[in-house]
């Protein structure tokens, strides 16, 4: 997923868990070109709603292990990344970064969305809690969604 690389990149450039949000911004804006001051920014505030990073008093910390993800020679962020995502999409990403197949896991949805009356988002997240995966973040903005 680009924006997990996206975010990991100024944490691993300075191997800690924990760095400066303006350090996050320059690292993405000035170090490595990727996105302008201001979509750095809103990368923080995108990175944040999805449970990437917490903010803690100026600070960004890293709610993912940054070391197990891989930047690619020349990779370079796509628009993508500054977009929120729905919590249905970000249920879905998970269960795929779990292993599941994306298009059973969205059958599966649909499916219990159709039998218990729920909202796309809210089927989502009943259906990745009973696979066991972990969509904390997801489910905050589906119930914030009802």
């Amino acid at each position: 997923m680009s924006l997990r690389t996206a975010v990991a990149a100024p944490f691993k450039q300075q191997g800690k868990a924990r760095i400066g949000e303006h350090e996050f911004v320059v690292s993405l804006s000035l170090e490595r070109d990727w996105l302008a001051p201001d979509e750095a920014k809103q990368l923080v505030d995108v990175a944040a709603d999805e449970g990437l990073v917490t903010r803690d008093d100026g600070d960004l910390v890293a709610d993912f292990d940054v070391e197990s993800v891989e930047i690619p020679e020349g990779f370079t962020p796509d628009e993508s990344v500054l977009r929120e995502r729905s919590a249905f999409e970000q249920v879905v990403d998970a269960l795929a970064s779990a292993g599941h197949e994306r298009q059973t896991a969205v059958a599966s949805v649909n499916e219990l969305q159709a039998d218990l009356g729920l909202t796309a988002d809210a089927a989502a997240v009943v259906y990745a809690r009973r696979e066991g995966v972990e969509v904390d973040a997801a489910a905050r903005k589906a119930r914030e969604g009802l």
